[in-house]
C-alpha cells in the first residue's frame, strides 16, 4: 500500500499584484543644463525639437553707439578721402595714400571702412545729406523769396567751405554715376519732387510765376556748383590766387536777383 505524501501549504498567502493601482515607473529626468552665460543666446535642446520662439540675436556692432574716439577717427579718414577722391577720382585715389595722410596704416583704415568703395560711398553720403537738408528746409518755407535766398546761400557756402565735396560729387555724376546712381535716384528724386510741389503751390497762390520748376532746380544746382568746380579758373580770370568770401557774396546776390526776377508774379513764362 502506497502512502500518499501530503503537500504542505504555507500559512502566508502569496502577494497579489494590483495591476489597476500600481503606477508605471518613469524614466529618470535628464540632468539640468547649465545656464547660458550672460549676453549669449541659449542653445536649443535637440531632443526637445525646434522651438517656436526664435532665440534673440546677439547685439551687433552696428547697433552699438560708436564712441567719440571712433567718430573722430572716422571723420579724419573721411576728410582725407574727400580730398583724394576730389583730386584723383575713384580710380586714381588709393587707400594707401588716404591712410598715410590720415596718419594710420591701410590695415587700420580697413577696420573703419572695409573697402575702397564703402569709403567712397560714405564720402558721397555725407555730401548728399548736407545738400538734401537744404532742399528739405526750402520745401517747408512759406515765403518763396526767403526760402530761395537761404537755399542759394547755403549751396554757395558749401562750395566755399567744402569745395572738395562738390568736386567728388561732380566727378561721380559726370562719369554717369556708376557707383552712386542708385542712391541719387532713391534719395534726391523724392526731395526734388517735394520741392517742385512747393513751387507749384506758391504759383497757385500767386506768389511766383509758373515756370518749369524742375529745370529751375537744375539751373540753381549748376550755377552754384560752378563756384566749386571752376573756382580756380574764376580766380585766375579775376587776377587773384583764390576766390574770397566777398566774391561768393557777390555771386549769391546776383544769382538770387536773377532767380527771383524770373519768378516775379506777372512775368510771362518762357516759351
Amino acid at each position: 500500500m502506497v502512502r500518499m505524501r501530503s503537500r504542505r501549504t504555507s500559512s502566508r498567502p502569496a502577494p497579489v499584484q494590483d495591476r489597476t493601482t500600481q503606477a508605471p515607473r518613469r524614466p529618470a529626468a535628464p540632468p539640468a543644463r547649465p545656464a547660458a552665460p550672460s549676453g549669449t543666446a541659449p542653445v536649443p535642446d535637440a531632443a526637445a525639437g525646434p522651438s517656436s520662439t526664435p532665440a534673440p540675436a546677439p547685439a551687433s556692432d552696428a547697433a552699438r553707439t560708436p564712441s567719440a574716439a571712433r567718430l573722430r577717427k572716422e571723420q579724419a579718414i573721411l576728410a582725407e578721402a574727400e580730398s583724394h577722391f576730389a583730386q584723383f577720382g575713384f580710380e586714381g585715389a588709393s587707400l594707401d595714400s588716404i591712410a598715410a595722410a590720415a596718419g594710420i596704416s591701410r590695415h587700420n583704415l580697413l577696420y573703419y571702412f572695409p573697402s575702397k568703395e564703402s569709403l567712397y560711398r560714405r564720402v558721397l553720403d555725407d555730401v548728399l545729406t548736407q545738400w538734401l537738408d537744404g532742399m528739405e528746409e526750402m520745401s517747408h518755407g512759406e515765403d518763396p523769396a526767403q526760402a530761395l535766398r537761404r537755399y542759394i546761400g547755403a549751396k554757395l557756402r558749401s562750395s566755399l567751405e567744402r569745395p572738395n565735396a562738390a568736386k567728388v560729387f561732380a566727378k561721380e555724376v559726370i562719369a554717369g554715376a556708376p557707383r552712386y546712381g542708385d542712391v541719387i535716384a532713391e534719395r534726391v528724386g523724392p526731395v526734388l519732387r517735394n520741392d517742385v510741389r512747393t513751387f507749384e503751390r506758391w504759383a497757385r497762390e500767386g506768389r511766383i510765376a509758373r515756370v518749369n520748376f524742375t529745370h529751375l532746380m537744375f539751373i540753381i544746382w549748376s550755377v552754384t556748383q560752378a563756384y566749386a568746380d571752376q573756382q580756380a579758373q574764376f580766380a585766375l580770370l579775376l587776377g587773384k590766387p583764390a576766390l574770397t568770401e566777398r566774391d561768393y557774396a557777390q555771386a549769391e546776390a546776383l544769382i538770387c536777383h536773377m532767380v527771383l526776377q524770373g519768378l516775379a508774379p506777372g512775368v510771362p513764362p518762357p516759351a
